[in-house]
């Protein structure tokens, strides 16, 4: 039996948040509702990747709010406290850039960030990558592949997201046949 939530109001509050911020928008199948996947990225840090810290929940519930939303920084922070809006604004692509700065500006900031933020990234991948044989579009999974090893690389030799980058890439490999 595990021990109980010790501050299970934390991850209630960003779980409420989360599908309020996303409500109507849906994945790229264009029909799960988008608040499916952020609950999913949760769920693989606490349920695969054995992490129960409340901060890091919370969080991954919240990650896509300030990207994908018009939610912002004070918005998370409010409703998290600051820590995990730090987190998810370190998760949060800067779009004013052009694509090829956004992306090694993104990577960088990702391998500069703390456990949590390269934890969740992980399980963001995670989540997109078994997303791929729900989707009726066929998509090719190259792109998420690519960006799961960029994850890999960003979170290489941090000592808490080892069984995570370990469990993405045996994922990897079965995606690729291998």
């Amino acid at each position: 039996m595990s021990t109980p939530r010790t501050n299970l109001g934390l991850w209630h509050a960003a779980a409420g948040l989360s599908a309020r911020m996303h409500a109507g928008q849906v994945r790229k199948d264009g029909v799960t509702p988008y608040a499916a996947h952020p609950f999913r990225v949760m769920m693989i840090v606490r349920d695969l990747f054995a992490c129960d810290d409340d901060i890091t929940l919370a969080a991954a519930l919240l990650h896509d709010v300030i990207e994908d939303t018009p939610g912002d920084f004070d918005d998370v922070a409010e409703c998290a406290g600051a820590e995990a809006a730090r987190v998810v604004a370190a998760l949060t692509k800067d779009m004013r850039l052009p694509e090829d700065e956004r992306e090694s500006a993104y990577d960088e900031a990702i391998r500069a960030a703390c456990w949590r933020t390269k934890l969740i990234k992980l399980a963001d991948c995670y989540d997109n990558l078994t997303d791929l044989a729900s989707r009726r579009d066929n998509p090719d999974p190259a792109r998420v592949i690519d960006k799961a090893h960029r994850a890999i690389a960003c979170a290489d030799g941090e000592p808490a997201a080892a069984r995570a980058v370990s469990l993405l890439r045996a994922l990897i490999s079965r995606v690729q046949g291998g």
